[in-house]
């Protein structure tokens, strides 16, 4: 029998803990997989089994959901795309020799304020009430109102990961995925014209420029900050950002960053001029999923309900 995710947590931290003892700095996911599926003798049939989309291994989701939960609370680093290190707070957890499952996690804050988001971006939605389906019994929540928070956990999941890569990328990388995200949005004339104006990097303060018409009559200028999550940006980079438009009458400006602004910050774009739309990470890895930049989709699922309207001819 395939262990569930949870049942995971602490082999997935033993195999990396022995990596690092053995000089290792880094695990492969892949790697773990294969030890941790002849650790628990795991059958052929049972390494084999699908989900129902028929596009994953069960035992590839479960570890890989153990590695998501793992890294939120900080006892994995993610090192590179599929590549992990256990951290010192994993090394303690490993140590302890206590059951690591989402309670034992309960106790770090990292893992309380990923929870916590996910809770939070919930609210936002209309018409549907916080979900926190962990603390529930099957018999309290409908078979609907289970589903949408299984959706909203993944998705919560991925727009944490997609941030953590893409804060990670070197800055052509990311040049180039803010331009596949912005002409996925419908802005920007062509592709070339695009490419071009957002190659043209520290311009008087403005890092690019999209051509929302062949001609280039209408135009976006572009601040894009790369920035790790504890730097935010401050007024004093609204307020220079703005001058570099008033240089050259632009209409529209977008900032976007991969972290966030502070309050000063947003208080003055709103005061300087309603032309500035700031993007943070979480909003710019949100509009990566949506639509599709460094993620695909895995499986569709179609939610059938009765056509009253036939039954009633």
């Amino acid at each position: 029998m395939i262990p569930n995710y949870q049942q995971f947590m602490r082999p997935f931290l033993e195999v990396a803990y022995q990596a690092k003892q053995q000089g290792k700095e880094e695990v492969r996911l892949r790697d773990v997989i294969d030890v941790l599926a002849e650790q628990f003798e795991l059958s052929e049939e049972e390494r084999s089994e699908l989900l129902p989309s028929g596009r994953q291994r069960v035992i590839d989701n479960r570890i890989g959901w153990a590695r998501t939960y793992l890294t939120k609370a900080g006892l994995l680093e993610a090192t590179r795309r599929a590549h992990f290190s256990i951290t010192d707070q994993g090394i303690q957890a490993v140590k302890s020799k206590e059951t690591i499952d989402n309670a034992y996690l309960n106790q770090f804050e990292k893992f309380i304020a990923f929870k916590l988001q996910s809770n939070n971006d919930s609210e936002k939605l209309p018409l549907q009430p916080p979900l926190q389906t962990e603390s529930l019994n099957d018999d309290d929540i409908t078979p609907d109102e289970a589903l949408l928070a299984s959706y909203r956990k993944i998705n919560d999941a991925l727009v944490e990961d997609i941030l953590e890569r893409t804060r990670k990328v070197t800055p052509a990388f990311f040049e180039h995925l803010l331009i596949n995200l912005l002409l996925s949005m419908g802005y920007g004339s062509t592709k070339e014209s695009t490419a071009h104006a957002l190659g043209k990097s520290g311009d008087n303060g403005v890092d690019g420029v999209i051509n929302q018409d062949p001609l280039g009559v209408d135009q976006i200028y572009i601040q894009a900050k790369r920035y790790a999550e504890t730097n935010k940006v401050g007024a004093g980079e609204i307020r220079d950002f703005f001058g570099a438009l008033n240089l050259k009458n632009a209409q529209k400006g977008l900032f976007i960053t991969t972290s966030d602004f502070t309050a000063s910050a947003k208080d003055t774009a709103h005061q300087l001029s309603s032309r500035i739309v700031l993007v943070n990470g979480k909003e710019l890895a949100k509009l990566m999923l949506r639509y599709n930049i460094g993620s695909r989709d895995e499986q569709t699922l179609h939610l059938k309900k009765i056509d009253e309207e036939f039954f009633e001819g």
